[in-house]
């Protein structure tokens, strides 16, 4: 069993940068590939970032890629998701997962999730 919890979301202007945390806690976390989606309203909950075991691999989705970053911290149990360049798009409630496999794009990969955490962005 792994939690997750996340931080760092809030509101912001076009533009502005943000970092997002997920403090796990539970199994060892550096067993579990990580994820970041993200869920606007009305819409299905799309990948936005993942990480390996190891952190030595990333995946992003096209539309954050060059903005954001997915980064691990297997000391410290944590995962991050800097936003740079936001955009009104980027408005969602944003989810930390965690997988068993090495590294998943997929969203039914995901087992563990977090509780999310709110980013708004203005134009």
């Amino acid at each position: 069993q792994v939690q997750l919890v996340e931080s760092g979301g809030g509101l912001v202007q076009a533009g502005d940068s943000l970092r997002l945390s997920c403090a796990a806690s539970g199994r060892t976390f550096n067993n579990y590939g990580m994820g970041w989606f993200r869920q606007a309203p009305g819409k299905e909950r799309e990948f936005v970032a993942a990480i390996s075991w190891s952190g030595d691999s990333m995946d992003y989705a096209d539309s954050v890629k060059g903005r954001f970053t997915i980064s691990r911290d297997n000391a410290r149990n944590t995962v991050a998701l800097q936003m740079n360049s936001l955009k009104p798009e980027d408005t969602a409630v944003y989810y930390c997962a965690a997988t068993t496999l090495w590294q998943s794009t997929l969203l039914k990969d995901y087992y563990y999730w977090g509780q999310g955490t709110q980013v708004t962005v203005s134009s």
